[in-house]
């Protein structure tokens, strides 16, 4: 089976090839349900709707370039002419002057002459209303006008399902179908013979039972969907910053209007259509929109900017011009929302595993309904009456026919897979409540397999609150308190600290602004909020450092770099670089340092030693590291060049403080005993890293601490004996943790969970089996590129996935284990007693409570179990381990062996045994069967609850679900066995033979145990 299983029903967990979406899909040749069975998978023909639509869009928006080109060159030669475009009345009355056609045709259009036409990004500004400084009024009777006029940015959405519709596809089942025109043929044929309503017994049992079914899996399908919609909303809450009313806020980007001014940073994805305000070094990535790899410049000369592609590099600001479904964006995610997510490996295993076990059932059902129609045939022949056919055979005829099919409903686990999605939507539930937003089903079965975890230092092992402790400052090293600022502002030089507060304030990825509530709040990464807290405490005032010199270039930090700098024109004249960044490298770049005196000289051995065992003392203590240094641009400086890499001047170096997190070193200790192992990779000094990740208990004394340049050098041999001890990997830049990644997954053969905030992270993530996007500090790439979101960045939290997954793995395991047991007993029972004894002793009314039992009711109660602590100290599966394992395939086969001699034995002696005598025997007899069997199934999904421990009681009142299903199962079966005996062929049983039933089903308990210390 397992064979058969990789060959043909073999699924990546990320990245599938369309080739092995349609190949799985082609085995399932017999399915009862396709709308069912296939709901919670891609829908392929809509993704190719997505691709033809990108394509295009890459031809629409090359075209675009192309003309927009040839325009700017005609109309750099000849003067502008007047627009012939005329304001619609309804658009002039609610005090605009451009429509939202208009707006589209410039910026999906790349219109230059259009934009110039209307006078450039300001006048197109004045015509919608709106203040590139200011923003938007708040005022919220003239954002309803706007919204109107112009729309809302939200994409159309299929419309949610509804119960009945779930009805309506729960009836879709085949055999249903079948089953449904047998209750009819019964109900036309009983009353014909016996009258109403003695003969509509039968039929109405049959009908019951079918709406029973139906009614319960509509329900468990439904509360399914709702679920995945909750969690849908959740993906989609993106925030960013805007400014209204002159103040910046953070705002939803589904309540953007046309004219909002947006500030966007690297990293960030285009929330709307829109227009280059002001910014630098914009780099923006197309690839989602068109398909095209080559990022694309974007300032004033090209100023449009397109919903749904990224922020590459730099930083801007940006008029909304278009929203929702009149954006190219929005069109294409209305198509691509309804191409689904692909389906997870263990569903489309468990389509396999259905898929096999529904072709035996067909053979069986087939065999079953032959054997019973050659034994009728041989009465007939017999008694010499084969050309005469009464009405009670007829019946019987159908009550074998409805059998056989019935056989076929049992037989056919539809359930399988849908129990995985029904897991999957509970842990995913579950695990938003534990913070952490699942953005693909199968990270959740995956992250139960991981061996390994590459996380993030800052904001993930640490808190992400950071703060200046120490500096050295001309020389001189400090500790950094709230009683020493004033005298660190005494100790140094007038000049020296101009320039420090010039670097802190102008040097800058954040920014101090004014809320909504007036109040002052600086935004930015929690390193430059510290800084910019750092040069507030000495007295800096930061819109006075912005005003008094002009920003000619920014080259915002990244992770390769390891840095950030800008180019100032000073108010005196002349031009001056700063720069701030790793410590080792910035000084690196240095050669002069102002001294104590606050004078510049030149960086002797003497200064280079102090200055480099300063940075080791801060590191040593946990700190990160930030080294500050300008220099004069004396030959002028060229936007259009790179900010010089050395030559500066050394202002000082400063320590910040960002404290371990609460509980990170617990978690790092129970990943260890859970046997995944736990990687720090941080571009972080070596120090640093090596003290937090020993305190952090990720750095062992058998363990190696690296820095990515070493490692990148190595030779494959090298990695082969380096990697396995690797646990620190400082100074590392993205694609060294891509090659980690890339070494681990495919030489080491690991399955790895990865943490990534940044951009640059985006290959890794994408590399890596799980990857992990930090919520707070992450990029909308890197969520983008993500299967998990940490929405409170915490390492803790990724333990929990790895709980959560580890528990979706066995709850699967456990139910496929309960389902299968039942399917071979219900089989091999009908089957040989129709072979033997001419008769079925479960009827189809039984049957199909049975299958309820084992379908809806058993992925209920065993796919919804709680991950427990336990769960965490045993290995991980990885990639090598068969789904159904030994220890699945012994408790499947004691079990159902047990259950086969027990039926059989009553089947063969039931009647002595119970002392069955009179015309009602044969019924009460096959009541018995029919409740001892329910019971073993009662006792053996108990059982189920822990494959391998013999008490499986432990927590089990924790589990309110599993304990109403039993309940309800339990109750039930004593309703259908006391008081429906007319429609579902049963007889009220005495108190002993209650007793014995109930036992016989008990008595799998003991023996579920005892199979359970056979070693395989």
């Amino acid at each position: 089976m397992e064979n058969f299983l990789n060959e043909s029903f073999d699924l990546k967990p990320k990245h599938s090839s369309e080739e092995a979406l349609e190949r799985w899909r082609k085995v399932c040749g017999f399915v009862k349900n396709p709308k069912r069975r296939f709901r919670f998978t891609a829908n392929l023909s809509k993704r190719h709707e997505a691709a033809a639509m990108r394509r295009s869009n890459q031809e629409k928006l090359r075209i675009a370039v192309l003309v927009s080109k040839a325009a700017f060159q005609f109309l750099s030669g000849v003067q502008t002419s007047e627009s012939d475009y005329v304001v619609p009345e309804e658009v002039k009355a609610a005090g605009f002057q451009l429509c939202a056609d208009e707006l589209g045709s410039i910026v999906e259009g790349h219109d230059v002459k259009k934009l110039n036409i209307h006078g450039g990004v300001d006048c197109i500004a004045e015509k919608l209303s709106t203040s590139t400084t200011s923003g938007l009024t708040s005022d919220t009777g003239l954002l309803n006008t706007r919204q109107q006029v112009y729309g809302i940015n939200k994409f159309a959405e299929a419309e949610a399902k509804g119960f009945l519709v779930f009805v309506w596809e729960a009836l879709q089942d085949m055999t249903l179908m079948i089953l449904g025109v047998c209750a009819f043929v019964s109900l036309i044929v009983g009353i014909a013979m016996e009258g109403w309503p003695k003969g509509a017994h039968d039929g109405l049992g049959i009908v019951a039972s079918i709406l029973l079914v139906v009614f319960v899996t509509a329900t468990s399908d439904y509360r399914q969907s709702l679920q995945f919609r909750d969690l849908d909303k959740e993906k989609k809450k993106i925030t960013v910053q805007v400014t209204r009313n002159a103040c910046r806020q953070k705002m939803s980007i589904y309540d953007l209007l046309p004219g909002d001014i947006v500030h966007l940073n690297i990293g960030d994805q285009v929330p709307a259509d829109g227009l280059f305000v002001s910014g630098f070094s914009v780099l923006i990535d197309e690839s989602s929109l068109t398909g095209e790899s080559e990022p694309v410049m974007v300032n004033a000369d090209n100023p449009f900017m397109l919903s749904g592609t990224k922020l590459q590099d730099g930083s801007c600001k940006m008029m909304v011009t278009s929203v929702g479904m009149r954006t190219q964006w929005g069109k294409l995610m209305a198509t691509l929302s309804e191409g689904g997510d692909d389906e997870t490996p263990l569903q489309v295993k468990l389509n396999g595993v259905a898929t096999i076990i529904g072709k035996v059932g067909l053979f069986f059902a087939v065999i079953t309904f032959a054997v019973l129609m050659q034994g009728l045939f041989m009465n007939k022949l017999q008694e010499g009456t084969i050309w005469s056919w009464s009405g009670d055979e007829a019946l019987k005829m159908l009550e074998f026919f409805a059998v056989a099919v019935t056989i076929v409903v049992v037989a056919v686990p539809e359930g399988l897979p849908l129990a995985v999605t029904l897991s999957l939507a509970f842990a995913m539930k579950k695990m938003m409540n534990d913070k952490a937003l699942v953005r693909h089903l199968a990270a959740c079965e995956t992250m139960g397999s991981a061996t390994s975890i590459c996380s993030d230092k800052t904001g993930t092992l640490t808190t992400n609150h950071m703060t200046v402790v120490k500096s050295c400052i001309c020389l001189g090293v400090r500790e950094e308190g709230s009683n020493n600022k004033a005298s660190l502002y005494s100790e140094i030089p007038e000049s020296a600290m101009k320039l420090l507060l010039q670097s802190i304030f102008t040097n800058t990825g954040g920014e101090i602004v004014i809320n909504k509530d007036g109040k002052r709040e600086i935004l930015g990464t929690p390193t430059e909020t510290a800084l910019l807290e750092f040069g507030l405490s000495l007295g800096g005032d930061s819109q006075a450092e912005r005003l008094a010199s002009k920003l000619v270039k920014v080259e915002p930090f990244n992770s390769t770099k390891k840095r950030m700098g800008v180019v100032l024109e000073l108010p005196e004249g002349g031009l001056r670089a700063h720069t701030k960044g790793a410590s080792e490298i910035v000084l690196a770049g240095c050669d002069k340092v102002i001294n104590s005196n606050g004078e510049v000289v030149p960086l002797d051995e003497e200064s280079i030693n102090h200055l480099n065992a300063t940075i080791n003392q801060f590191a040593n203590e946990a700190l990160r590291t930030l080294c500050l240094a300008y220099m004069e641009l004396e030959n002028g400086f060229s936007p259009d060049n790179a900010i010089p890499l050395s030559g500066y001047t050394c202002i000082g170096i400063v320590g910040i403080k960002d404290p371990v997190r609460p509980g990170v070193k617990e978690s790092v200790a129970i990943c260890r005993s859970a046997g995944i192992t736990v990687r720090m990779v941080t571009g972080d000094n070596i120090n640093t890293a090596k003290a937090i990740a020993r305190e952090c208990g990720i750095l062992t004394d058998d363990g190696i601490a690296i820095e990515g340049p070493i490692f990148r050098e190595k030779s494959q041999e090298e990695m082969l004996t380096l990697i396995p001890k690797i646990q620190v990997m400082a100074r590392s830049s993205p694609m060294d943790k891509h090659t980690l990644v890339r070494q681990l997954r495919s030489t080491f053969d690991e399955v790895v969970a990865v943490t990534g905030d940044g951009t640059n992270d985006a290959p890794a993530l994408h590399e890596a089996d799980i990857g992990l996007a930090m919520g707070i500090a992450g990029t909308e790439v890197a969520k983008e590129s993500a299967d998990v979101i940490i929405l409170d960045d915490n390492f803790s939290t990724i333990v929990t996935v790895a709980k959560w997954g580890r528990s979706v793995y066995i709850n699967i395991q456990k139910f496929v284990q309960f389902q299968l047991t039942v399917n071979i007993v219900a089989l091999i029972v009908n089957f040989s007693s129709a072979c033997l004894t001419g008769s079925a002793p479960l009827t189809a009314v039984q049957l199909l409570w049975v299958n309820m039992i084992m379908d809806t009711l058993g992925a209920l109660a065993l796919a919804t179990e709680p991950p427990t602590d336990e769960l965490m100290k045993r290995s991980p599966v990885g990639k090598k381990g068969n789904f159904i394992s030994n220890v699945m395939w012994r408790n499947i086969l004691g079990q159902s062996f047990y259950q086969f001699m027990v039926i059989w034995y009553l089947q063969v002696k039931g009647k002595a045994m119970f002392t069955l005598e009179g015309p009602d025997s044969d019924l009460t007899l096959n009541t018995l069967i029919f409740n001892s069997f329910v019971f073993c199934q009662v006792f053996n999904e108990i059982s189920s609850r822990n494959m391998e421990e013999i008490n499986v009681f432990k927590g089990i009142l924790d589990n309110y679900v599993f304990v109403a299903v039993l309940g309800c199962t339990a109750v039930f079966q004593v309703i259908i066995i006391e008081f429906l005996g007319t429609f579902a062929s049963t007889i009220p049983l005495t108190g002993s033979q209650w007793f014995v039933s109930v036992f016989i089903g008990f008595l799998g308990m003991p023996i579920a145990a005892a199979l359970k210390t056979i070693p395989v």
